[in-house]
């Protein structure tokens, strides 16, 4: 048993196609929406610092939030800009759009000294920004590693 592609005619040839075919312009178009998807949370790059874990529930971001980062070399950036600790609240100042009632929320790494979180802490709180929240990484509560069983 065989079949025939070919016309009654002898015509070994296809007929052209006056259609545009869609399908691959399709698949392109999905692969891209992949690519973008994946590209654009990589995009925010932040400065590295090493934060501490916390237990607490977290809190729902504002829709533009201001970062104030102690690295771990003590120097200190808001956003991704790094400045000098004198000019702390006259950056935040120079912010268009926002007062001095929004949230700060105050990054710094494990290794920065207490005595250096107060300091920047205290700036602020002299400049007048009352509301500041402390950033931490999301942990497992400590009572539940205590209450794990040993694993040897």
């Amino acid at each position: 048993m065989g079949a025939s592609l070919s016309d009654l005619d002898g015509e070994d040839e296809f007929g052209e196609a006056h259609e545009i075919n869609v399908t691959p312009f399709i698949d392109v178009m999905l692969v891209l929406l992949i690519i973008f998807m994946i590209a654009a949370p990589l995009s925010t790059v932040d400065l590295p610092v090493d934060l501490p874990s916390s237990t607490a529930t977290p809190q729902k971001k504002p829709d533009k939030p201001t970062y104030v980062t102690i690295k771990s070399d003590l120097a200190v950036a808001i956003g991704e800009t790094q400045i000098k600790r004198i000019d702390l609240v006259k950056a935040l100042d120079a912010a268009p759009d926002q007062g001095k009632d929004r949230r700060i929320f105050l990054r710094a790494d494990k290794a920065v000294p207490y005595g250096e979180l107060m300091d920047v802490l205290e700036r602020l709180r002299a400049g007048g920004y009352l509301k500041v929240a402390l950033v931490a990484l999301e942990g497992v509560p400590e009572a539940a590693i205590l209450q794990a069983p040993d694993s040897k």
